[in-house]
């Protein structure tokens, strides 16, 4: 360790001594100007986590928000899937221009980079974690109010280079009914904490599924405990959403812009409030 010259703002070490936080964020590309920063995270994969993201992009879009969509799950991007894109994205000695949906989304993904949407990304954390933060430095977003960010699961390399390098203004946490959940969604909670990104509130998915014939409610997949886990830690229970197959199957086709009802409306309006 070198000589103390008692300048924080110039020094990488962590110390007793040190008076001011390290700030780590990466500035955004010169041409974009982006509002507020929301991650849409989850514990564990297969919760819907991209769902939420593409139904919360297209609610805020509705309500006449210029909207983004940074897809930071590098290895399993499905966000130009659900919103129908599967044109290049281009750039320019500025920087990369993310491709526009039929409603004027903007979304930027691996896959749109890609010769071959089903070419595999087998690449190291680090490289992964780049790559994402070069979706924040290198992107021309332009005029944004809402950048939403759909993360990978779990609480790796990823998570913590968009926590660190981006100026999140807070996550939403995605849920399913089960127990086991509960505790995996704490690990997330925890994460936020440590890295001071305030938790917006939970959503569930896969509550209940509604029976078209009797309107009966009937849980799939058991009890929900979204209740308890958001008392635990003091949130909001944001949504519960139902299991939809033609919302599935709006995913499926790339018309997830068309589909109606948009079960986050109310979390979107909410959001812009």
């Amino acid at each position: 360790m070198s000589e103390c010259t008692h300048n924080c703002s110039s020094c990488g070490e962590s110390c007793s001594e040190r008076t001011t936080p390290q700030d780590f964020r990466a500035p955004a590309n010169g041409l974009s100007h982006i509002g507020k920063v929301i991650a849409v995270v989850s514990g564990k994969g297969g919760v819907g986590k991209s769902t939420v993201t593409s139904s919360l992009a297209v609610a805020m879009r509705r309500l006449g928000k210029k909207v983004g969509v940074l897809d930071a799950d590098i290895t399993g991007p499905s966000i130009p899937t659900a919103f129908g894109v599967h044109t290049k994205a281009e750039g320019s000695e500025l920087g990369i221009y993310p491709v526009e949906t039929k409603t004027g989304i903007e979304i930027m993904s691996l896959n749109l980079l890609m010769e071959n949407e089903t070419d595999p990304v087998v690449w190291r954390g680090p490289v992964i974690a780049g790559a994402v933060k070069q979706f924040w430095t290198d992107v021309i977003w332009g005029d944004v109010d809402y950048l939403f960010v759909d993360m990978p699961p779990g609480t790796g390399d990823v998570p913590l280079t968009v926590f660190q390098s981006l100026p999140v203004d807070g996550i939403i946490v995605v849920t399913s009914p089960q127990e086991l959940v509960s505790m995996i969604v704490t690990k997330a909670v925890k994460m936020a904490e440590m890295m001071h990104i305030p938790v917006l509130g939970l959503v569930e998915n896969y509550s209940y599924y509604e029976c078209p014939d009797c309107g009966r409610r009937h849980a799939v997949f058991g009890e929900s405990h979204i209740d308890q886990t958001a008392a635990q830690h003091g949130l909001k229970v944001l949504a519960r959403l139902p299991i939809d197959p033609a919302a599935a199957a709006a995913c499926d086709a790339g018309t997830i812009e068309d589909f109606e009802p948009n079960y986050l409306a109310d979390v979107a309006k909410a959001l812009a409030e």
